[in-house]
């Protein structure tokens, strides 16, 4: 099969691009002409650069694959109306969808966020069949662009569009440039994550989730969702033993409410002055936002175990950051 990433140079899309390769197929990589595409080189891919709001160049980007894994979802990056990270998360997505229509594409997986799903009602794992009556109660950026994402990736997949969504568990590991979810390791190994929203999630190897998403494209039914789900694990447990294997005093809990007041203050400051907040709206999210995840339909379905020690995860990332001099 000829099977395209479109944000390869992102942690989940560089190892959905490795799972691809690794697998036999042929490999595109659909990259904005600025981006540093040269460290996937060694997957030996097909480059076809697009900019997503360029829908002529976007769909010729697409034409003639079996399949595309869109990695390259919007993430709010720094303080402004909920609405209008809504507005731009879903704007991006629309010129995605338009383009793979008109390139007639027989395979789509939207990857998404475990956030998207509201707590189980019992503080049971999370499971695929769990839906929001509604908008969300909490206003959080990233909270509401994920839920409103999955909504469009649903409804795509009800208007014909073969759409199948794909979600992995807080994913760490090599290759995070950005960093994405590894500012959780970078931020306690500086200190300045000295204190942490407690709350559950689910944590799950990169490279047990890059290929987990190749089996939901492969295997996926069109508008259903898997979770891709590793360890379940206490915020606290996992931030003690981060600080451990990096050496450095363990981050104390804050309460949600002073980490919400402090996340308003930085934005006011951003707003007055132009600071970045220390403490964001995101990260809040993603520490605070989540719950134990249930992975037996991934399993059933797709024949996806991840098989990642949770141990020599934590290890691996953080060697990885170390060698790249992030730490």
């Amino acid at each position: 099969m000829k099977i395209a990433v479109l944000g390869g140079t992102g942690l989940l899309g560089h190892h959905a691009a490795r799972a691809v390769h690794a697998a036999g197929h042929q490999l595109v990589l659909i990259h904005r002409p600025s981006s540093r595409i040269e460290r996937l080189a060694y997957l030996e891919p097909e480059c076809r650069a697009a900019e997503l709001l360029d829908h002529t160049t976007l769909t010729q980007a697409l034409r003639g694959l079996d399949g595309v894994i869109f990695c390259a979802g919007y993430y709010p990056t720094r303080p402004r109306r909920w609405q209008d990270d809504v507005s731009s998360a879903l704007n991006q997505s629309n010129h995605f969808y338009a383009a793979c229509l008109a390139a007639r594409l027989p395979r789509i997986l939207y990857v998404g966020a475990a956030i998207s799903l509201p707590r189980h009602p019992q503080g049971l794992p999370g499971h695929e069949g769990l839906f929001y009556e509604g908008m969300p109660q909490w206003k959080n950026p990233y909270l509401l662009c994920k839920w409103a994402l999955d909504e469009q990736a649903r409804e795509q997949a009800r208007s014909g569009l073969p759409v199948v969504i794909g979600i992995p568990g807080m994913t760490l590991g090599e290759f995070d440039v950005g960093p994405s979810t590894g500012r959780l390791i970078t931020a306690i190994a500086s200190g300045e994550m000295h204190r942490y929203v407690d709350g559950r999630r689910n944590l799950i190897d990169a490279a047990d989730a890059g290929r987990g998403l190749l089996l939901a494209l492969e295997k996926g039914r069109i508008g259903e969702r898997y979770l891709l789900t590793g360890h379940n694990v206490e915020m606290s447990a996992l931030t003690r033993r981060l600080a451990e294997l990096l050496g450095v005093p363990a981050p104390r809990p804050l309460p949600l409410a002073l980490a919400r007041l402090f996340a308003d203050l930085g934005r006011w400051r951003y707003a007055l002055a132009g600071t970045p907040p220390k403490l964001s709206d995101t990260a809040i999210a993603v520490m605070a936002g989540g719950q134990f995840l249930d992975g037996h339909k991934a399993r059933e379905e797709l024949g996806f175990v991840a098989d990642t020690p949770l141990e020599d995860t934590l290890q691996r990332a953080i060697r990885w950051f170390r060698d790249n001099r992030y730490l």
